[in-house]
């Protein structure tokens, strides 16, 4: 009697990832500026820009207090 041969299946498995992987590649391709929309990022990095100029201007010493008065 003679085994029947196992098919392998390996080329199939990585066929299937590579489709899995450029479907995903696909998928955020399409989410990638959903978040731009919205504002959030504007008004966030206008708030951080508005705490560095605070924080820049905070840190200057006026020549008053270089001098010590």
């Amino acid at each position: 009697m003679s085994e029947a041969p196992v098919k392998d299946n390996m080329w199939l498995y990585v066929g299937l990832c590579i489709a899995g992987m450029v479907a995903v590649v696909i998928f955020l391709k399409s989410q990638k500026s959903a978040h731009l929309e919205s504002g959030a990022v504007a008004q966030l990095q206008s708030e951080t820009f508005a705490n560095l100029e605070k924080r820049k201007t905070s840190n200057n010493a006026s020549e008053m207090q270089k001098s010590g008065k």
